[in-house]
Parts: C-alpha cells; sequence; structure tokens
C-alpha cells in the first residue's frame, strides 16, 4: 500500500465548507490562494511541488496553537528576567489563556471543540500530577497558577494536540475508510489511560497496548484532501508520524527547560526515543476523544475506483465547455458539474471544510 496513494479524481461534487465555519480572515486567505493556484498546472514535478508547499501550509495552520505556544516557552527561556515580578511559569499560563481566548473570538475553534479541548485539560493536567509526584519528570519551580507541583500550561499543551486533531479534521476534510467501532476504541483509549498509572506499581503493558493499537486500526485508511486531489494513507502512519512531530516538540521543550525528565537532570541531551511509543499511544486517546466530536465519515464513492487518472487540463476544459453548453443538456439529464475542482470555499480549499458533521463511520 502507498504511503500517499493518488485516487481517481477531485471530488468535483463534495460537500461545500459551512461559511459560518470560517473566519473573515480564511476567506480572504483562500480566495487569494485560489486566484494563484488555479493558473498552475495540475501534472508534473511543479504541481507536486505546489501539492507539498500548501500540504505544508494547511499542517501548520493546523498547529497554529500548538506552535504559539510552543513559541512562548522558548521566548521566555531566551528574554523573560530571571527576576520579573511574574514567575515565568504563570507567565506562559496566562499566554496560554489568551491564546485560547484569541482563537476563540477568531472563531479558529468552534464552541463545540472547545468542549472537547477542556477535556484535553483535565485528562491531561490529571496526568501530570500523578507524574511528577511519582517522579517521572519535573517542572520548573516558581508560580502560583499550579496544581501542586504542576503548573497549568501544562494542561494548554494537552490541549493543543486535541486543537490540531479537531482543526485538521476540517482543515483536509478527513475522510476513514474502514475505521474501527467507536465502542472499540473507546475501550482501548481507556485501557491505555489506566496503565499510565498502573505501570507505576503493576505489569506495563504498552507493548501488548501497541499491538492492539495496530491490530484495531491496522485496515484503517484515512482519506484527506489537499487541493483538489485525494490521497490517502494508513491511520497507523499518521499516528507515527505525528508522534515524531509531538516528540521533537518536547525536545524543544526540555531545552527550553519548561519541564526535564530526570536523566536530563545533569545536562540537557535529547529525550529518549522510546518516547515515541507513549506519543503513540497518547495519539490514540485523542483521537478517540476528538472523533466523539467529529464522528469520523467514510469516503464516497467515487474515489473507491482508483483504475482511472485524474483529468488533465486538456479533459477538464473539455468537460468545462460540455458544462456551460446548453445543448449538452436535456430536459431529462442530470446536471453537468464543471470537474475542474471544487468551489472557491468547500473541503478542497486551503483552509478547509468548517463542518465536521456527516454519516457515521465505524460507529458501535
Amino acid at each position: 500500500m502507498l504511503l500517499a496513494h493518488r485516487l481517481a479524481r477531485p471530488l468535483t461534487q463534495a460537500r461545500s465548507a459551512v461559511e459560518r465555519g470560517m473566519t473573515s480572515v480564511e476567506q480572504r486567505t483562500d480566495a487569494w490562494a485560489h486566484r494563484r493556484l488555479e493558473r498552475l498546472p495540475t501534472d508534473g514535478p511543479r504541481a507536486w511541488l505546489v501539492e507539498l508547499v500548501v500540504f505544508t501550509l494547511k499542517q501548520a495552520w493546523a498547529c497554529l496553537f500548538g506552535a504559539l505556544l510552543l513559541a512562548a516557552i522558548l521566548a521566555t527561556r531566551l528574554w523573560y528576567p530571571a527576576d520579573a515580578p511574574l514567575a515565568r511559569n504563570d507567565a506562559l499560563t496566562l499566554v496560554a489563556v489568551a491564546i485560547q481566548v484569541l482563537m476563540l473570538a477568531t472563531r479558529l475553534e468552534t464552541a463545540r471543540e472547545m468542549r472537547v479541548i477542556l477535556l484535553f485539560h483535565v485528562v491531561g493536567t490529571a496526568m501530570e500530577v500523578f507524574k511528577t509526584d511519582a517522579g517521572s519528570w519535573s517542572y520548573a519551580s516558581g508560580g502560583v497558577l499550579a496544581i501542586g507541583a504542576v503548573p497549568l500550561f501544562s494542561g494548554f499543551m494537552y490541549g493543543a494536540v486535541g486543537s490540531y486533531l479537531a482543526r485538521v479534521m476540517r482543515i483536509f476534510d478527513l475522510r476513514f475508510d474502514r475505521y474501527p467501532r467507536r465502542w472499540l476504541t473507546a475501550l482501548l483509549a481507556g485501557a491505555i489511560y489506566a496503565n499510565f498509572f498502573t505501570h507505576h506499581w503493576w505489569w506495563d503493558a504498552r507493548w501488548l497496548l501497541v499491538a492492539a493499537v495496530v491490530v484495531l486500526y491496522g485496515r484503517c485508511v484515512m482519506h484527506f484532501r489537499v487541493l483538489t486531489r485525494v490521497r490517502r494513507m494508513p491511520v497507523l502512519v499518521a499516528f507515527v508520524l505525528v508522534s515524531g512531530v509531538i516528540w521533537i516538540a518536547e525536545n524543544l521543550g526540555t531545552l527550553a527547560g519548561a519541564w526535564l525528565y530526570p536523566a536530563q537532570a545533569a545536562g540537557w541531551h535529547l529525550v529518549s526515543v522510546h518516547k515515541l511509543v507513549a506519543w503513540f499511544l497518547l495519539m490514540l486517546i485523542s483521537v478517540v476523544l476528538v472523533a466523539w466530536l467529529h464522528v469520523p465519515r467514510p469516503p464516497d464513492e467515487r474515489t473507491r475506483d482508483v483504475s482511472a487518472q485524474a483529468p488533465g487540463p486538456r479533459e477538464r476544459r473539455a468537460e468545462t465547455s460540455t458544462a456551460t453548453t446548453p445543448a449538452a443538456r436535456t430536459t431529462n439529464s442530470p446536471p453537468i458539474t464543471n470537474v475542474a475542482g471544487p468551489p472557491l470555499r468547500g473541503p478542497g480549499s486551503m483552509v478547509g471544510s468548517a463542518d465536521g458533521v456527516g454519516s457515521t463511520c465505524g460507529d458501535g
């Protein structure tokens, strides 16, 4: 199975974006991008390069909350005064709150998504309190906005993961083929979360849980839209890739001294690659939480046939001309759709679809 496989053709009849879920900034950015991208070739090396750039920009847009929070952690490490009346941990908490308020005020996140992100806060902070007490890692001292030895900005780091997943579902119009039954994923997520606590005094079942994730999600394939084309990727590969990005961010966070592992007390070094297993399992918990907000939707049936090739520029011009010719239609014929691509704002847009409600996939 290819990592990212080209499907038959663009989803020309995909559901339009719910524009009330898009900010004016997103709409202007979307229109500006399409005015420039529609003149570029759709095949060949230049088209692949454009698609890669757009993919990167959309991923960065989805990571906005986490990127801003990480930038604040690094900036306070470099420039925050050591003798400031407000402790660095408290300053980071206030910055995180300001970012969250801004995301809501500009409607980059919806109120429904905020409820899930708050759940990430609760789940993450509870584990942080336990883990720091058990000596798994420790935060820099100072500040009053904390629960025990855990500064409150730590919950926002888990919230950043939830924000990314909720936004990436909309931005890439994610669809899932053979998504497992959600009650099974919920049971597995609960077992993984419990193991993060119980392995301190009982058998560590993490590798058994990793095997369970592989079995449960092994057949699941994610369909995602970059521009007008739909690509697909095994969900397990996506889990690994996102876990790797979180591991990189974790290294930057420890380098900035926001928290440290016991092995880093004598001097900073890279976080152990074994932490990738923990992040892989936490990805499953995160996906399950977001899936109860954005119910996983199956791909459109017409994208399952991969035997046909996507139309080239000449074919699109011909079909466009046919679609605009009155004689090409009869009173009993269905409407002819321009296959040059999706509407200006929709699931194929730069900022994606704002809706997250649709037919269920693997609902149990």
